[in-house]
């Protein structure tokens, strides 16, 4: 696609968050995004800052538990540029995750991705052999350009576990969230303040209509359920 957000990504990773090179363009107004999948398959959502499965996740997610993993496709939810991205084994299966920025400030995180369309893989591939558990992200340079809609994967989670999902996560460079305002969370937090000091409560940042279907659905993680340290 012929490229714009201005060509070129202004925004640097420092050692706890994002700073950009020049000043940013303004956000595009509220609701600054499309949903990633067809919502009309979710089948609950997993709330952004909670604990899941042992560890803290500043990222929510997806769960489609009548759908196969094939029948899932993602979607760039708004312009930008593929920052990072990662390439590990969950059970045994590969996953792949892509850091989205735009220039604005905003970064989307979609993991659990499982199969790639051509353009994306031939960047996968030249990351690291997949391990077990390891999913450090790796630079993306120069970062690539994509636009709201084009697809970032046709299958999603993890097949031997019938595990249909994906991991969505919104993070706001232009300010630290409410969240990471108290000291007890900037103590908990110390060592990611990139993610979760930055992370928002992303049902509000898409249209009416899908704010409205996330709301209404019920809570992927049966611990944690609609508990979360950005939506109130």
């Amino acid at each position: 696609s012929s490229k714009t957000l201005n060509d070129e990504l202004i925004w640097q990773q420092t050692k706890t968050s994002w700073q950009a090179i020049q000043t940013p363009p303004d956000c595009p107004d509220q609701p600054m995004m499309t949903p990633p999948a067809d919502l009309s398959k979710a089948t609950s959502i997993l709330y952004p800052g909670q604990t899941r499965g042992g560890n803290y996740k500043p990222h929510g997610g997806f769960r489609f538990d009548e759908s196969a993993n094939a029948d899932i496709s993602v979607v760039a939810p708004l312009d930008g540029f593929i920052v990072r991205g990662a390439r590990y084994l969950a059970e045994g299966e590969v996953q792949y995750t892509f850091d989205i920025m735009h220039n604005c400030g905003v970064m989307v995180r979609v993991g659990h991705l499982r199969e790639l369309p051509a353009n994306l893989q031939i960047i996968a591939d030249t990351w690291p052999a997949p391990q077990e558990g390891d999913s450090r992200t790796e630079r993306v340079n120069p970062p690539v350009f994509v636009e709201t809609g084009d697809t970032l994967a046709t299958s999603v989670g993890i097949i031997g576990d019938a595990n249909t999902f994906f991991d969505w996560g919104v993070y706001d460079y232009r300010e630290n969230n409410e969240a990471s305002e108290s000291t007890d969370f900037q103590t908990v937090h110390a060592d990611d303040q990139e993610l979760s000091w930055h992370a928002v409560c992303w049902f509000d940042w898409l249209p009416k209509d899908d704010q409205a279907t996330v709301e209404s659905l019920p809570a992927g993680d049966p611990t944690s359920g609609k508990s979360s340290d950005y939506c109130t």
